[in-house]
C-alpha cells in the first residue's frame, strides 16, 4: 500500500514563496508517476504539475508554468513544489498523487491516478 503525505503549506502573501514536499511510503517512488492537485474553495479539483519518472519531462497547468517547479528525490522517496510569485488565485488545498504505469495521456487526469496524500492549505493573502 502506497501512502502519501504532503507539507510545507501555509499563509503566504501575494509574491511570496512557498514549498510544498510529498513523502512517498509503502512502495519505491521511482516506478511511479507523481503529481500534483489542487482544489480551491467552491471549484473542482484541478491539474498542478506531473512527472512520470525521472529523466521524462515534467507538465505544468498552463496558469503555473514558470511559476512553479516540480522535483522528484527518488532516492528520499520524495517530491516537491516549488511555489513563486504566488496569487491569491493560487490559493487551495494542495494534492500528492502517484500511479504506477501512468500512460502519457493521463498525466493530467486526476482519476488516472491510484493514490492520493491528505492535503496540504495553500493560503494566498492579497
Amino acid at each position: 500500500q502506497v501512502q502519501l503525505v504532503e507539507s510545507g503549506g501555509g499563509l503566504v502573501q501575494a509574491g511570496g514563496s512557498l514549498r510544498l514536499s510529498c513523502v512517498v511510503s509503502g512502495r519505491t517512488m521511482s516506478s511511479y508517476a507523481m503529481a500534483w492537485f489542487r482544489r480551491a474553495p467552491g471549484k473542482e479539483r484541478e491539474f498542478v504539475a506531473a512527472n512520470r519518472r525521472s529523466g521524462d519531462a515534467t507538465y505544468y497547468a498552463d496558469s503555473v508554468k514558470g511559476r512553479f517547479t516540480f522535483s522528484r528525490d527518488n532516492a528520499k522517496n520524495t517530491v516537491y513544489l516549488q511555489l513563486n510569485t504566488l496569487k491569491p488565485d493560487d490559493t487551495a488545498v494542495y494534492y500528492c498523487a502517484a500511479k504506477r504505469g501512468l500512460i502519457l495521456s493521463s498525466v493530467r487526469i486526476g482519476d488516472a491516478y491510484d493514490y492520493w496524500g491528505q492535503g496540504t492549505q495553500v493560503t494566498v493573502s492579497s
